[in-house]
This record gives structure tokens, sequence and C-alpha cells, in this order.
């Protein structure tokens, strides 16, 4: 029986105030030391360092939205990779769609943030994702083995342990996004599981993200080659989350 991965990213959302109140009912659930799953937080840099210490001594790790590879200098506006562990975060979200849309995120600077992260201690959760077009030219498989290569250009080897991905099908985030099904999700996962065994020396973990919501999520989770689920909105309040968890990890339970 699998251990999945399920965590949220709150993207530019939440006061301070809803922040600690997530992570005060997240830690009072029966979830936050569960071992049927592995679940994860990925607050604004704003709040990290209150979440991650609300949550200390608890399973429920504690991530950052993105980071820059350099330690340290003269990048204004930017947060390093040692910032975000002194803060308490264990991982890092890194080439997220909106992201490379919008704040000129390449390959290229992905695969020198997965290194960076990497270095630094920090788990690299990567994003990698086709769009509409990509995914309707049949070209999915192709982006996605792309930009994988890039992710783990400069780290290979040394990826197991310190590297997931998440796959996003950009047409399928966000609102008015449209979750991938099941069967086709988990026809890439198991693409990329070859791919990273090839590159890393062994699969690497693989999450799926994309309008994961309370009807699909177990139908998602229970695929051979999705190792968790990465959600938005749908675990953006604390009971949305919880329930996600409890029920993904009951289901998996009742049919190991």
């Amino acid at each position: 029986m699998k251990t999945p991965w399920i965590g949220t990213s709150w993207k530019m959302n939440k006061t301070r105030a809803e922040a600690r109140a997530f992570a005060e009912a997240l830690k009072a659930s029966p979830f936050a030391n569960t071992d049927k799953a592995q679940p994860f937080v990925i607050p604004p840099f704003p709040y990290i360092a209150e979440v991650a210490a609300l949550l200390a001594g608890t399973r429920v790790k504690t991530g950052a939205q993105n980071m820059h590879w350099e330690a340290q200098g003269a990048w204004t506006g930017e947060v390093s990779p040692l910032m975000v562990k002194d803060c308490g975060a264990t991982l890092v979200e890194l080439g997220h769609s909106e992201r490379r849309t919008h704040f000129g995120e390449t390959d290229e600077t992905v695969a020198k943030k997965v290194a960076s992260a990497v270095k630094h201690g920090l788990v690299a959760l990567v994003c990698i994702g086709d769009t509409r077009s990509e995914y309707e030219a049949g070209a999915t498989a192709d982006v996605l083995a792309r930009q994988t290569r890039y992710a783990l250009r400069d780290v290979g080897r040394d990826a197991p342990g310190k590297v997931i991905l998440a796959y996003e099908p950009v047409w399928s985030i966000g609102e008015g996004g449209i979750p991938a099904d099941p069967d086709f999700a988990n026809a890439q996962h198991r693409k990329l599981k070859a791919l990273t065994a090839e590159i890393a020396g062994q699969a690497l973990p693989i999450l799926y993200g994309g309008s994961v919501n309370p009807q699909n999520c177990c139908d998602l989770a229970a695929m051979s080659d999705i190792d968790g689920l990465f959600i938005g909105r749908s675990a953006w309040d604390p009971a949305g989350f919880i329930g996600i968890i409890a029920a993904v990890t009951q289901s998996m339970g009742e049919t190991s």
C-alpha cells in the first residue's frame, strides 16, 4: 500500500489570521500525524514561518511557492533557499505554470532552482504540465518529457528522496479547469516513472494536480502510478483538506 503525498498551495490567498486558523485546525486533526499519507501545505511567503512553527512536531511538511537559485545577493524581491529553510520550510514548489506564464519562468531557470534546492537540503516539488493546445495536438508526453529532463538535468542520480514531480495540466488547473481523466493522467505518470528511473536510477514520486476535488480524489489516488495529489481551491478550507485526506486514506485502506 502506497503512502500518498497530499498537499495544497494557497497561491496568493489568505490573511495571517486565516493561515494560523488553517494550521491550528490541521494540527488538531487526526491527520497531523498520520502514517497513511504525507500531508503538506504551501503558504504564501509571509506566513511560512508561522505555519511551520504551528505544525512543528507533526508529520505535515511546510513548503514555499518559489525561490531563487542563488543563496544570497543582489536579487531585489527574491527569496533564497537559505531563507526558505530558515523559515522552517522543508520543501519548495518550482516551475508552476503560473510562474512560467506570468513571471518568465523557463525550463532553464527551473533546472537551476531544482539543483539549488537539492544542494541546500530542500525537497523540490517540480510542476510540469501541458497547455490545452499541446494536449489537443497529442504532444502531452513530449512536453512533459522535455520539462522533466530539464528539471533533472543538474541533479541526475541525486534526485531520489530530494525531488518529486507534480503533473498539472494547464488546461485543468484554476477556475473553470477540467480534471484530467484518471486513466489519461495515470498513463502520463507511467511514462514519467520510466523516464525518471532512466535519469535518476529509480522512479521518482509523481503527484497529480488539476481540479482535484472531493468527488474525484479517490479515483485519482487509486491509480497505480499516481503517488499523491496536489490540490488547489478544494483544500483551501481546512475542513476540505482534511476531508480529502480522510477520504483518500480510507479508500486506499479498503482496497489494499
